[in-house]
């Protein structure tokens, strides 16, 4: 079997694909991968196929940060999607008549490639690492992170408000998403409903124990467990130096300009009896005063630290928010924006992390919620578990060979 993986150009999209990767390679099958380029050398590292996409997808920069509003920073983020798009359609077209995969495996803000693809006729699939905008009367509607309510009266809550709040997110990303479905010769989405299940197989990154329930899934839905997977790197002499818990920090692998997390954080634990390390992946604005007890690095793999971290402080990414919720480390959840408000209340909802949000970010506030959360770890140890007991990259390989 021969598979296709595109990615949009970002490591939050590329890193969880990884695995699926590995374990394709080790089946005996090819795999062809088109991703962000400055990860194009570690993945042949790996024995993977791989070159970078479009240069001119690579410019094309997420800017939704810049916005003054939610809804302004969802408008922000569909032009970059369908500015992308637009290039990535005839690259895949061409990638497709070039390399004649057998099954194509996609992430889910490739919308381009996903177009390109379902008009091919090939069998494809996505690989969804946010938390699903499905509509369904038993979850609240998706965007502003809402408390689930539960039985007749959460029913009702949810139908009501979904005309409005999800109706929103349609109206925001449908006209443009069906223009470049149109330029791809794909047939134009409906609704959010039609757009969650129109992919084959969506391989879903997350657990069933830290999604909210439902009466019923699509049998298109896989739930794989979070893919976690860190970058061979040299151990940074100072993790060996670590002796006391460890508050883990960490901010958005896309730039949203979320700094002020890590200098709340920073000042908030300085008298703590902890040892604190941040990463910081796409940087920061501004110059960090850096406490005795602290370690600020760009990146460093989160497996060599998360053994020794008690509380993870999160933008709300669902990449970082699950490795350390699989590590069985509670979480403080300081939503940034895009999808993070809902990854937040679902760690809330699963008894294993806290949600406080940006307006109320302070050092003091930061500190409390840190010692708060540490008497979540029971629930997460057992999410982990159950994260862990989901299938993962075995699972999604074998729904992979199976859809082929």
């Amino acid at each position: 079997m021969k598979v296709l993986c595109y990615t949009s150009p970002a490591r939050g999209e590329l890193f969880p694909a990884v695995p699926i990767l590995m374990e394709l390679q080790r089946r005996g099958h090819d795999v062809v991968t088109r991703t962000i380029g400055a990860e194009v050398p570690r993945l042949r590292g790996l024995g993977l196929k791989a070159d970078g996409v479009s240069p001119e997808i690579e410019a094309i920069t997420m800017d939704d940060y810049q916005a003054g509003s939610p809804r302004a920073g969802l408008k922000r983020a569909v032009v970059v999607f369908t500015s992308r798009a637009r290039i990535e359609v005839p690259e895949v077209r061409t990638l497709i008549a070039e390399e004649r995969p057998d099954v194509v495996l996609l992430d889910s803000n490739a919308w381009g490639a996903s177009a390109a693809v379902e008009a091919s006729g090939l069998p494809w699939a996505i690989l969804q690492n946010f938390p699903t905008p499905l509509p369904s009367d038993d979850v609240p509607p998706f965007g502003p992170g809402l408390k689930p309510t539960h039985g007749p009266i959460g029913r009702i809550r949810n139908r009501v408000l979904r005309p409005v709040v999800l109706g929103a997110l349609q109206r925001t990303i449908l006209p443009p998403l069906n223009s470049t479905r149109l330029l791809a010769g794909a047939s134009p989405i409906r609704d959010a409903h039609d757009l969650y299940t129109r992919p084959p197989l969506t391989l879903y990154q997350t657990s069933t124990a830290f999604e909210y329930p439902r009466r019923a899934w699509p049998s298109s839905f896989c739930f794989i467990g979070p893919l976690t997977w860190d970058p061979p790197t040299e151990v940074p002499a100072w993790v060996g130096s670590l002796q006391r818990p460890t508050a883990l920090v960490t901010t958005s692998s896309e730039f949203q300009d979320d700094g002020a997390l890590i200098e709340t954080a920073l000042a908030g634990l300085a008298e703590e009896a902890f040892d604190v390390v941040a990463t910081i992946p796409a940087g920061v604005a501004s110059r960090l005063d850096v406490p005795r007890n602290a370690h600020v690095a760009e990146f460093v793999p989160h497996s060599l630290v998360l053994p020794k971290t008690v509380v993870a402080i999160t933008h709300g990414g669902m990449g970082a928010t699950q490795k350390a919720l699989a590590a069985g480390v509670p979480v403080v959840v300081v939503p940034w924006g895009r999808d993070q408000a809902e990854v937040g209340r679902r760690a809330e909802a699963a008894g294993s992390g806290l949600v406080l949000p940006k307006r109320k970010l302070s050092p003091g506030n930061l500190r409390n919620a840190v010692h708060r959360a540490q008497q979540l770890q029971p629930a997460a140890q057992a999410l982990a578990a159950n994260m862990a007991a989901e299938g993962g990259a075995p699972l999604a390989v074998d729904r992979l060979e199976a859809l082929c």
